[in-house]
């Protein structure tokens, strides 16, 4: 390394507080929960690669192609996706390579952002890197991590292990045999726990290209026939069992809006035989898929599966991307939500049920202290779920806490999703979010508001409690 390549260290107090009497404390609290295991409750790593622990095949493909973090600003900057690997196949070594030199070339971009705190804890923990990436340190960065790549000690198991990796949940197609699941609860080497997660969207949304064959696929992985409503409903029970008992605690829902208006039986039945036909209005659709996300809480109830909602923002928001490159490539933008009608339906119902849970996520972090926080502060069912995708960054966690707890406390909340598909990214995220919990639990003891045994208890909740009581693991 030459003096013009600075050397990249990772300071030991990063993201605690500056203030030294809060820093002494955070610094105790954080030492309480760095080496705990990590639960992860909500996420996108593929099981197959797991199951399949064939070694890592280039630095791009680890550490770009899957992260759309990472792709949506590169993209920002003008850089194409298929230049970035996306939608390329498996990379050769110069289509690699080319991709990692487009990230570290456009290394200020990220520079304030939580993804920045994520690569160089992932760089410079599991692959020993101390240069900060930029043009001229680029193919020697790629040549170190494609050495460790080459290695047992990098293959996908080994590092699950050294992630520290407690339970992994999966987001699972309602109609997945979930053999890799499967394969994995019968391998005797295999000792960690990877469960997966019922993901019913398609399936709710009558208006979607696609729906009728995508129900009537449902219908043959449930052997039940979804030629009128009494089936479909039947269908998305039967493959509920089948999750719970391939080890499912939860089932993820993500649409524009939570309104869960419920139908009259009849008339959810005339509108499923209408969208059947093609003929359903958007109007029609839309009160469908209300009723049925309803009636997700209802089935919820009847086989404990921790029900999950994501609303607030608009799939696939560039067209011409999507066409080309398909879902989840960057382009997904928040909107506006509301919890307060939208749930009360919901809520009246089942919002006291024995054993119900709801955890509700926002992108909108308006509706904290309006409408979550007091939600959760009252029904025993829900949870306010902590800040994921747009909000999972420090100052944004920061903000959710100081709008949440006063009204909620930190019980009647989810404990920390990573909510990924880049692996490599696991343990670099709940490191984050277990620094900025200890910091916000520092000042409340610096405050006199909690003592710090106290504040070791919270801290320790947080991680490993919460996460497990809620999501009931």
């Amino acid at each position: 390394m030459t003096a013009d390549q600075p050397e990249q260290v990772l300071h030991p107090d990063r993201l605690l507080p500056a203030e030294p009497a809060e820093r002494g404390i955070a610094r105790r609290l954080y030492d309480a929960v760095r080496d705990l295991p990590v639960i992860s409750p909500h996420g996108h790593v593929d099981p197959r690669l797991l199951l399949d622990d064939e070694p890592f095949p280039d630095p791009a493909t680890l550490f770009v192609t899957p992260d759309h973090y990472v792709t949506r600003l590169l993209h920002a900057d003008g850089v194409a996706l298929d230049a970035l690997g996306i939608g390329q196949g498996r990379l050769s070594e110069q289509q690699s390579r080319s991709a990692w030199r487009l990230l570290c070339e456009r290394w200020e971009l990220f520079r304030g952002t939580p993804v920045r705190f994520w690569l160089e804890a992932e760089l410079a923990e599991i692959f020993g890197v101390t240069m900060r990436p930029s043009k001229e340190t680029a193919d020697a960065i790629y040549d170190q991590v494609a050495g460790c790549l080459g290695q047992d000690a990098y293959r996908p198991r080994a590092l699950f292990g050294r992630f520290r990796i407690q339970v992994l949940a999966t987001t699972d197609d309602p109609c997945s045999d979930l053999a890799a699941h499967a394969a994995l609860a019968a391998d005797p080497a295999w000792t960690r726990r990877v469960i997966p997660t019922f993901r019913p969207d398609r399936y709710l949304e009558a208006a979607q290209l696609g729906w009728g064959d995508a129900v009537a696929r449902l219908g043959e992985a449930a052997e039940t026939d979804t030629g009128d409503y009494a089936g479909f409903v039947r269908a998305l029970e039967d493959r509920r069992r089948y999750f719970v008992a391939h080890g499912a605690v939860s089932a993820d829902h993500s649409h524009a809006d939570v309104r869960t208006d419920p139908l009259e039986a009849a008339e959810a039945a005339r509108i499923y035989r209408s969208a059947l036909a093609g003929e359903a209005t958007a109007g029609e659709a839309v009160a469908f898929r209300r009723h049925m996300l309803s009636e997700m809480a209802r089935m919820s109830c009847d086989d404990g599966l921790v029900m999950t909602l994501h609303p607030g923002v608009r799939r696939n928001h560039h067209r011409p991307t999507y066409e080309r490159f398909g879902p989840d490539t960057g382009h997904d933008i928040p909107i506006r939500a509301e919890f307060t009608d939208a749930l009360r339906p919901l809520l009246e119902r089942f919002g006291t049920y024995p054993g119900f849970h709801l955890v509700a996520f926002t992108a909108d972090e308006t509706v904290w202290s309006r409408e979550l926080a007091p939600l959760a502060g009252f029904y025993p069912a829900v949870y306010v779920g902590v800040p994921w995708w747009f909000l999972d960054a420090p100052d944004a966690i920061r903000r959710f806490f100081a709008a949440v707890t006063e009204t909620a406390g930190f019980t009647r909340t989810s404990g920390f999703v990573d909510d990924t598909r880049a692996f490599c990214s696991i343990p670099a995220r709940h490191d984050m979010s277990r620094r900025i919990n200890a910091g916000v639990l520092a000042r409340l003891v610096t405050q006199h508001r909690l003592d710090e045994d106290e504040a070791v208890e919270t801290a320790i909740d947080l991680v490993a409690t919460r996460p497990a009581a809620v999501f009931k693991l």
